[in-house]
């Protein structure tokens, strides 16, 4: 439950603040490009850091790492509640980033740590649920603090998250780490590991497809308020109809990996996920090129199937990059995060602003970057096959 925790802190950081996106514009005087850059203020940030986490937590434990990164997001998060003008606000933004991914980078390293086989795959398919399910119930959660205590109160919460978990993980946390397991403590022996993992063109391929195929869905979520208010006109405590769908996928995918570990090769689990998402991303595609307006439960429906088959793909994929480098998880955890952020950031920042005012053209991006994700995955595997 703690490692389930720790996994909810970014994508809280991300979405719990949505339904307050159009009172914030008027109040800051920002545009919705402006607006939307707070997101990217946040994500670079932590996809630089995610690079360190890792690392760090290598040299000198899981646990300091973790305890003193969410002290310090606290922090950030008290400080955007305080926030006088838009560019500060970017500015404890960046700082809630920086500091945001030390519990998911090495909360996933712990998995590895204490469990091995199908029951590291069991349990990190739990952790990924709770990840995924963070990004649906935060905007429900923020939307309704929103309409009751205003904006600034969605990051009072996030403060109050953050010191929830600092004292939980003070209390409960183990060290799965042993001092004699760990790496010298030192800027280069941290960069070296660092560039050891991210020049294996095996890790690469693998950390771009799970990118790839998380921003399938991804992308809406980071045009969760374009989606919400403008294309369904929707209320500010309505985005449970775009989250549910995908609480429900990742829920039922989490649950069929979990009985598929030890029953299925991992890799075929993943080739059936990657199967389902992109058969469903394309079809949906077709639909919007095919019809004036799409229904609303059908583009429902194909979050819930996207939400499925990312549970199926993602904990194979990530427990195969791990195991790429078993003398140096933490750094092969904080490199998967910092390709995939690095991704999300991209979209989020760059080409979801570009697209949302289009359902069609946010359906192509989400096709693309599957599709592009399959392709980066079967190129891992002729990869793995010419190299044995």
């Amino acid at each position: 439950m703690l490692l389930a925790g720790l996994s909810m802190v970014s994508p809280f950081s991300i979405d719990t603040f949505f339904p307050s996106f159009r009172a914030m514009e008027a109040e800051l005087q920002v545009s919705r490009w402006q607006m939307q850059q707070t997101l990217t203020a946040y994500m670079l940030p932590y996809a630089v850091t995610a690079l360190f986490h890792g690392p760090l937590s290598d040299a000198l434990g899981r646990r300091p790492v973790i305890i003193w990164g969410l002290g310090f997001y606290t922090l950030g998060s008290l400080a955007c509640v305080l926030a006088p003008n838009f560019i500060s606000l970017l500015a404890f933004r960046a700082l809630q980033g920086a500091t945001a991914g030390a519990g998911m980078v090495v909360g996933r390293a712990i998995v590895r740590d204490l469990y091995e086989g199908p029951q590291a795959q069991r349990l990190m398919s739990l952790v990924t649920l709770i990840f995924g399910v963070a990004p649906a119930l935060a905007p429900v959660i923020g939307g309704w603090i929103h309409v009751v205590l205003g904006w600034r109160a969605v990051f009072a919460f996030l403060a109050l998250f953050g010191l929830v978990l600092v004292i939980a993980s003070h209390l409960r946390l183990p060290e799965t780490h042993a001092a004699e397991r760990r790496m010298p403590f030192s800027l280069r022996e941290l960069t070296m590991a660092a560039y050891r993992v991210i020049r294996d063109r095996q890790f690469v391929l693998l950390a771009l497809a799970a990118s790839c195929n998380f921003l399938g869905a991804f992308c809406y979520v980071g045009a969760a308020p374009a989606l919400i208010l403008d294309h369904w006109q929707l209320g500010e405590t309505q985005f449970i109809w775009l989250f549910l769908p995908i609480i429900a996928g990742f829920t039922l995918g989490a649950i069929l990996s979990g009985q598929l570990a030890g029953r299925v090769p991992p890799m075929r689990q993943a080739g059936f996920g990657f199967a389902l998402i992109a058969v469903t991303v394309t079809l949906r595609l077709f639909l919007h090129w095919q019809l004036a307006e799409l229904p609303i439960w059908l583009q429902q429906a194909a979050l819930f199937l996207s939400g499925i088959a990312t549970q199926l793909v993602f904990p194979v994929l990530t427990l195969r990059m791990l195991d790429l480098f078993p003398q140096a998880r933490g750094s092969a955890a904080s490199m998967q995060s910092f390709v995939s952020l690095s991704v999300a950031s991209l979209a989020t920042g760059v080409f979801v602003p570009l697209v949302q005012a289009s359902l069609l053209q946010l359906a192509l991006l989400s096709a693309s970057s599957v599709w592009l994700g399959v392709l980066l995955w079967r190129l891992e595997i002729w990869l793995s096959k010419r190299t044995k």
